[in-house]
């Protein structure tokens, strides 16, 4: 069995690969080849445009890609979303686009847009939204550096953004959004029917998803008397509900806990004062719940 993946060339790629990474997959990528390696004899990787992705599964060229549900929704394809993986190639979290108009201009709303020019990738798309809003515009398509064409070459754009730097950056501001947006890991209907691809993206997705879990988290363990664990339990965050076990002196026990790893630096002092020995801090790969 060969699982046809696509992986997102371009914004995405290395994040996508990254993350592949934490999850126990090694891919290596080389400038003059589009089909990357990956230590897993049973997947293929070609690197595909994200834009395109969807178009390819739905196709059955490719069995499962990963790809932004915005691509999706722009292309109406017709897939199995096999998982949402909230990643994006600067932060992990969802990306929006929005609507965004030159900050002198006189444009509030959708609505002041009718009859003018906007400039987009997502054109199918905003040509729904406009609609939806009762407003007839031109949606011309944007081939890239969409930020600058206003107020020059479009009175407005219809860009995707994760913290809207480069949006101020051009002097836009942005007036309403018009989709929001994750990666997601798709597979074409027939593969998806196929007992051992299905199982094959199964297992992918449980260890894409314990990769994204464990982002931001460290593992912490320590040794504690047990008069003193009272006062170590207080210490840790509430929800948080550590395991413990007992060491070969029945008098000590071990107790070991995951936490936000912007947590930690406070904490472990505060565990040194309560009574914890032998703490350590260790990185971690995956959280399969």
């Amino acid at each position: 069995m060969k699982l046809k993946l696509g992986i997102p060339k371009g914004s995405l790629e290395n994040a996508t690969i990254d993350l592949f990474r934490r999850a126990g997959f090694a891919i290596t990528t080389s400038s003059r080849s589009y089909f990357p390696h990956i230590d897993d004899p049973e997947i293929e990787c070609m690197l595909i445009r994200a834009q395109e992705m969807a178009r390819y599964v739905e196709d059955g060229i490719l069995d499962a890609g990963l790809t932004g549900r915005d691509w999706i929704e722009e292309n109406e394809a017709d897939v199995v979303a096999v998982a949402d993986l909230i990643y994006a190639k600067q932060s992990f979290g969802k990306v929006r686009w929005v609507l965004a108009v030159p900050e002198a201009s006189a444009f509030h709303s959708v609505k002041d847009l009718g009859g003018k020019i906007i400039a987009t990738e997502l054109v199918q798309t905003t040509r729904r939204y406009l609609a939806s809003h009762g407003v007839t515009a031109k949606v011309e398509f944007s081939w890239g550096a969409t930020e600058v064409k206003p107020p020059v070459l479009a009175d407005a754009i219809v860009e995707v953004t994760e913290t809207g730097s480069s949006l101020r950056a051009n002097k836009l501001k942005i007036i309403d959004t018009v989709l929001e947006s994750n990666t997601q890991l798709i597979a074409n209907k027939d593969s998806w029917q196929e007992d051992l691809k299905r199982r094959k993206l199964e297992d992918i997705k449980m260890l894409l998803e314990g990769a994204i879990n464990a982002l931001g988290k460290v593992g912490l363990m320590l040794n504690v008397h047990r008069d003193n664990l009272p006062g170590v339990l207080a210490v840790l965050p509430a929800l948080k509900r550590p395991t413990i076990s007992h060491l070969s002196d029945e008098e000590w026990l071990a107790v070991n806990t995951i936490l936000d790893e912007s947590t930690v630096r406070n904490i472990i002092p505060r565990l040194k004062e309560a009574g914890g020995e032998g703490i350590v801090e260790y990185p971690l790969n995956k959280i399969v719940l």
